[in-house]
């Protein structure tokens, strides 16, 4: 019995930091970081350390900025995830892995259709998923030579 608590707590402490980030994504999902409020971040501040740049340039530099968020969001998600399944065989580890960071994308446009400033987008999902799958490669060949992976 108390080892079956131990266990439970164990598990839990594993997708704690799943969590964690599923829930750092779902607020960068809301009004807080739509594109209009990041881009009176970004904008003013290229503005000031490169003065020589075009609007369009600093459109640019703000719309890759953005997904490369959605990229970086995603490939920590996954790697976490992996993490909290490092004991788990590996074939079925990866596919679960990459199955929910899939599920959780999906989800996450989902919201953002929800959210007034947002929108939904499928290439924002696409984007989701290479960084969830780039995370489950970078977790596999960081710890490639462990029992656990």
């Amino acid at each position: 019995m108390k080892q079956q608590s131990n266990m439970r707590r164990r598990g839990f402490k594993n997708w704690l930091p799943v969590i964690a980030w599923a829930g750092v994504i779902f607020v960068f999902s809301t009004d807080i970081f739509s594109g209009s409020t990041t881009g009176g971040v970004i904008g003013p501040l290229l503005q000031k350390l490169l003065p020589a740049l075009s609007v369009e340039a600093i459109d640019l530099l703000h719309l890759l900025a953005r997904k490369l968020g959605h990229f970086v969001e995603f490939f920590v998600l996954a790697a976490l995830i992996m993490r909290a399944l490092r004991h788990q065989s590996g074939e079925n580890r990866v596919a679960l892995a990459l199955a929910l960071t899939v599920i959780y994308a999906v989800g996450d446009e989902l919201h953002q259709s929800m959210v007034p400033s947002r929108s939904a987008s499928a290439m924002d999902v696409l984007i989701d998923v290479f960084g969830g799958f780039c995370g489950v490669l970078w977790f596999r060949l960081r710890n490639r030579g462990e029992n656990t992976v």
